[in-house]
């Protein structure tokens, strides 16, 4: 009976090589596997032997079974490549052929990413890398890191998105995390900036979103001062707004810089005469500024004995509001193509 077995398994073999499609397969599949196939009349018979024999049968018959199942599988899997790819070469389509009687038209940038690329140039020509970072980021990055202690009002649960479940994640509430990373990652000297989205818990308004752009920038090397941050900063606002732009700067905390300071620009609207969109000041307020908090650099792995270092950020989405005239910041998140298709 072992011959007998071998026989069927043979016979399979051969006769899977001459099969081509899945109908053929499952015809010989039931022939020769199926409830009333040559592999089940062969296992009757062994009813009629004695016992010793039959074990040894059955252990045959086994073997033989299970090798012809796999060539099986084996061609079914083979079967249906080949069907795939058949099928796949009828329904082949150019998708890089025009769309027959639809409207199509190039896109556009979003005006955020118009701006942020003009000064991502403008810093590369500098010598500036551009950074990147989480926006779901670590409470140490996005605080301690950064001289804010748990007691400062920056951490509040009114201004700040925290993560239900992980209390020490937040979405980051400005880019500055990236300094620190930065830091660590690049050593010094540094010249880097870091645009990105921001997050707080707003009362969203004309004036006020929960998302936003920032665009942060970091020098780090010995010998750096604040004469060194004004150069830069009246760099990108001539670029910004013109060759006869000033800017003045003036003092203001920030944790994470000593000493701080507000930056203006002269309105570029009205020349520092005094308008509407600088409420009769003649000054524009863009970044905040200062040198760099030696905690900071200590965090960051920098000895503020050897290295100084300034840092600034600018809010991205209020240059953009001030370049293109735009009177609720609203308008940049909501995706109304209405909007958007203007720039």
């Amino acid at each position: 009976m072992k011959s007998q077995l071998e026989q069927l398994k043979q016979a399979a073999i051969d006769a899977l090589k001459t099969v081509t499609d899945n109908e053929s397969l499952e015809r010989l599949r039931v022939e020769i596997l199926g409830r009333k196939g040559k592999m089940a009349e062969l296992m009757k018979q062994m009813a009629t032997l004695a016992d010793e024999e039959r074990k040894l049968v059955g252990a045959a018959a086994n073997e033989v079974k299970g090798a012809i199942e796999a060539a099986f599988a084996e061609k079914a899997e083979m079967a249906e490549g080949a069907e795939r790819a058949e099928r796949l070469s009828r329904e082949w389509i150019d998708v890089t052929e025009p769309a027959i009687g639809v409207r199509s038209g190039i896109g556009n940038l979003h005006p955020v990413t118009q701006v942020r690329e003009d000064l991502e140039d403008l810093f590369a020509s500098m010598g500036f890398i551009v950074a990147d970072g989480p926006e779901l980021e670590s409470e140490y990055f996005n605080f301690t890191a950064l001289n804010i202690p748990p007691t400062h009002p920056a951490r509040d649960m009114q201004d700040t998105f925290y993560i239900e479940g992980h209390p020490d994640m937040v979405m980051r509430t400005h880019t500055s995390p990236v300094q620190i990373r930065s830091m660590k990652k690049y050593g010094v000297p540094l010249r880097a900036i870091v645009p990105g989205r921001c997050f707080r818990n707003e009362a969203t308004d004309v004036r006020h979103e929960h998302t936003f752009h920032q665009l942060e920038g970091v020098v780090i090397d010995k010998g750096i001062t604040l004469s060194h941050m004004k150069g830069v900063l009246e760099t990108v606002a001539k670029h910004l707004y013109g060759a006869d732009t000033q800017i003045r700067l003036r003092p203001k905390f920030y944790p994470f810089v000593e000493p701080g300071v507000n930056g203006e620009v002269t309105c570029f609207l009205c020349k520092g005469v005094g308008c509407r969109l600088c409420k009769k000041s003649g000054w524009l307020e863009v970044f905040g500024a200062g040198m760099i908090h030696p905690n900071v650099l200590r965090e960051g792995g920098v000895d503020p004995d050897v290295y100084s270092g300034f840092a600034f950020g600018f809010g991205l989405t209020r240059l953009v509001m001030l370049k293109y005239g735009i009177d609720d910041i609203r308008h940049l998140e909501g995706g109304d193509l209405r909007f958007l298709k203007q720039f």
